[in-house]
């Protein structure tokens, strides 16, 4: 079982298998990230008649499989081939990877602190999760920002300087960024926590969207937002969502709001 994860799966979830065993009726797979065992039965393998089930399914084969039946007092689990899209499959296998490089990264961590694998998990895994969603996006955002990424998320210090050099030898950080320029007027006396505020919130639109959001004071009242992201599309998405965010939350300010590209 991986770190954090409780001993079951959940109904709907999907998971990383391995063929283990096959049979006339399915096929017996062991779940990577459980120590658990499942059944592919043959009516799930795919939505056409199935003949053979070696024509779509063989030995030591890794497949995602959406749970869809867990029974406790039995210790068995109905799993699912074909209810899982190509697209679902891909970002399981990828998010999977991930998931364990980031646990391996977190136990090479633990070895150099002299700590449990449990400890450093409940000082910095789980507060990485809370945060960012994912141990191994959390390390990412240490291996762009540094130690600060950790430490924003409750990470003890020591820990963070240990995981801050492992991430940023460890994790290689891709990414575009594109640029942009906000200009925000106030007249209210206290104009310029509320402009603090709203741009502030710009970071949080961005992860949110699956990009991070980097601001610039560049003399008031311009201030310029870098936001990076895995590709253009989702840069692009996550730009346009923090410039209707700023706006709608600016509109019931007594001043002027306007944006525009680098």
């Amino acid at each position: 079982m991986s770190l954090g994860r409780t001993e079951w799966p959940t109904v709907g979830e999907l998971v990383v298998a391995t063929v283990r065993r096959i049979e006339k009726y399915g096929a017996y797979v062991s779940l990577n990230e459980y120590d658990k065992e499942g059944l592919l039965h043959i009516s799930e393998i795919s939505s056409r008649w199935v003949r053979n089930i070696r024509n779509h399914v063989r030995d030591r084969q890794k497949v995602v499989l959406q749970v869809l039946r867990v029974d406790l007092s039995r210790s068995h689990i109905d799993l699912s081939l074909r209810r899982v899209s190509k697209d679902d499959q891909r970002k399981k296998i990828e998010d999977w990877k991930k998931n364990r490089k980031a646990e391996t990264l977190l136990k090479s961590a633990a070895n150099t602190l002299k700590i449990s694998e449990a400890e450093i998990y409940e000082k910095a895994g789980n507060n990485l999760i809370d945060r960012y969603g994912s141990i191994y996006a959390g390390l990412e955002a240490t291996a762009k920002r540094g130690a600060e990424a950790l430490t924003e998320a409750g990470v003890p210090a020591r820990i963070a300087e240990t995981l801050e050099e492992i991430a940023r030898e460890k994790i290689v950080v891709r990414g575009v960024t594109i640029n942009g320029i906000f200009e925000l007027t106030s007249m209210d006396p206290r104009g310029v926590e509320a402009i603090k505020r709203t741009l502030l919130e710009t970071k949080k639109v961005a992860e949110e969207n699956e990009a991070e959001a980097t601001l610039h004071a560049l003399g008031a009242p311009k201030y310029r937002v870098d936001v990076t992201a895995e590709d253009y599309k989702k840069a692009e998405a996550a730009l346009e969502k923090i410039v209707t965010a700023t706006e709608s939350s600016w509109a019931g300010h007594d001043g002027k709001f306007s944006f525009s590209r680098e």
